[in-house]
């Protein structure tokens, strides 16, 4: 293998440098994350650092770019409290990417890219109706990353719309069978696919495998 040192990556191009990085921490659960504005504005835009924090209390959370670069996101869920992360899937992978172009804050992502918004559960902010799965949150904590100005949203969930028959006996949501999507990098999008499951691991005991 060949060996890239931290100064040697420092001096490169910065978009190859930003591609480089990016894609080196592997495949990236990728969503559309979806906001209202206290105009009654819906933004939408594409987030592929969205992570697992606990599951009792059920928390979600993600990264959210500086400020300056990325506002209406954060500020939304800051006034209101309120959001939804919804999964992309082939059928709308496009129009989710254009997401992330940089339209003025008085302008719907959904109208522009061509998404729908969904309302159900009176909760405040829309669903995309495309996705075929969707949860809404609370906002439970917005953690600042001084290093590089960026944030850590958390939030509590508080409903999840999903098909039945993707969900297996003991909880699992088997996401490969409505082809939820996953990033690499910055701009390229890739499906999965299942290889095993094991029973939980003990030591000195051998691994039983599960079925997907």
């Amino acid at each position: 293998m060949k060996h890239f040192s931290l100064e040697e990556i420092a001096g490169w191009d910065r978009f190859y440098r930003a591609n480089f990085i990016n894609s080196l921490s592997g495949f990236k659960p990728v969503s559309l994350i979806s906001t209202k504005s206290k105009e009654g504005i819906n933004n939408l835009a594409i987030f592929s650092n969205i992570v697992h924090i606990g599951a009792d209390p059920a928390l979600v959370g993600f990264i959210n770019r500086p400020i300056d670069a990325a506002p209406h996101t954060i500020q939304n869920i800051e006034q209101i409290g309120y959001y939804t992360i919804n999964h992309i899937h082939p059928s709308f992978v496009a129009a989710a990417h254009q997401t992330s172009a940089k339209y003025d804050v008085g302008i719907s992502e959904f109208e522009k890219v061509g998404l729908h918004a969904e309302y159900k559960v009176d909760f405040y902010a829309p669903f995309v109706m495309e996705s075929k799965v969707q949860y809404a949150l609370e906002l439970a904590e917005i953690i600042p990353i001084k290093r590089n100005n960026t944030f850590l949203v958390i939030g509590e969930l508080k409903h999840v719309f999903i098909d039945q028959e993707i969900i297996a006996n003991d909880g699992l949501i088997n996401l490969s069978k409505v082809d939820s999507m996953v990033s690499l990098g910055i701009d390229g999008y890739c499906l999965t696919s299942p290889v095993a499951r094991f029973q939980y691991a003990k030591p000195d005991k051998d691994l039983g495998i599960i079925d997907l």
